[in-house]
């Protein structure tokens, strides 16, 4: 995959946020707790942490519409509110890997207008802290001697992110993914709560997620799918790597906007993304909402998708998960 390309404009080049009179909407295509939550969230703060007193109306809205890991807040987008000029939706590379595997329909990546990457995330798995399991070499031999012993919670169904992650893991571990017992969840709050309550006893998710789950000392993170440790909340993580497993996933986070916004109020929110992720503070919310640098915003970051949903669709059919 391309490797993230980090964009800074210069500030005089950048508007200010005056510009935004009315409430901004961001959608977070899943439920409260996960994510697309983290996501939106940190545009909330960042975008708030940058106005000036001049700006003092600015109000950004946070709105939740699950269903299909995203599938239905891409048709609101593209069929019902195409040109609402301050309406943003949080993606992820799970919706990159559906896109690919044509889970939305006849969607294609032209459908909309790509804004920015605020950040870049990994993947991660976790059993409750009160689990048997104390690493992913405890996790992965119990997985080869019983395959079907435990569930696993996964923020779709087959062929998403977190189910590729696993299958990923179990493959070059010399375990038949096919035999493993996998239960399909919205997202990954619904994830957390599946594993907190004991419907399952695994799940595969993101380190955003875990970040916002472990403080309470009830979720055990046995591996980041990163390629070192992570700073913050899961430093003490390993990563799957330093467990004799060679895998990594990394997810970037963002926004898109409906087919029909202007050209005008698209470059007005590429400025707008540009200008604040050019600043400190939001390198310090950023981290605080567990995602890491990346920024890139309009033509880069389209050709970045462009690119990664082909990658995507190789992997996908590789895998037979494209007919």
């Amino acid at each position: 995959m391309t490797s993230p390309i980090t964009l800074i404009c210069a500030l005089s080049a950048c508007i200010t946020f005056s510009a935004y009179a009315a409430p901004v909407q961001c959608i977070a295509p899943a439920k409260p707790g996960g994510g697309m939550s983290v996501t939106c969230k940190l545009i909330q703060q960042g975008l708030q942490a940058q106005h000036s007193p001049a700006d003092k109306n600015i109000e950004v809205k946070i709105s939740y519409l699950p269903g299909g890991i995203g599938a239905v807040a891409w048709n609101s987008i593209v069929t019902q509110r195409r040109a609402e000029a301050d309406t943003l939706v949080a993606f992820s590379g799970g919706s990159l890997v559906n896109l690919a595997q044509g889970k939305y329909g006849r969607a294609d990546v032209n459908d909309v207008r790509w804004v920015a990457a605020i950040g870049v995330d990994y993947g991660m798995i976790a059993v409750r802290n009160d689990s048997p399991y104390k690493t992913l070499r405890d996790l992965i031999e119990v997985l080869k001697q019983q395959p079907s012993k435990l569930t696993i919670g996964t923020a779709g169904t087959v062929g998403s992110q977190d189910w590729l992650k696993v299958t990923l893991l179990a493959k070059q571990s010399k375990i038949d993914p096919k035999s493993l017992r996998f239960v399909a969840l919205e997202g990954g709050g619904d994830a957390f709560t599946a594993l907190r309550a004991g419907h399952v006893q695994v799940i595969s998710g993101d380190a955003s997620e875990a970040t916002l789950h472990t403080m309470d000392g009830e979720i055990r993170v046995l591996a980041v799918l990163s390629d070192k440790r992570l700073p913050g909340a899961l430093s003490n993580v390993p990563t799957a790597i330093e467990q004799g497993v060679d895998l990594t996933w990394p997810i970037i986070r963002g926004f898109y906007m409906g087919p029909q916004v202007s050209d005008a109020a698209y470059r007005r929110w590429v400025h707008t993304f540009d200008q604040m992720m050019a600043t400190p503070e939001f390198d310090r919310l950023r981290t605080a909402n567990g995602l890491y640098p990346l920024a890139i915003t309009g033509d880069q970051l389209t050709k970045y998708i462009h690119k990664t949903v082909e990658d995507y669709r190789k992997q996908s059919d590789q895998l037979g998960l494209i007919r």
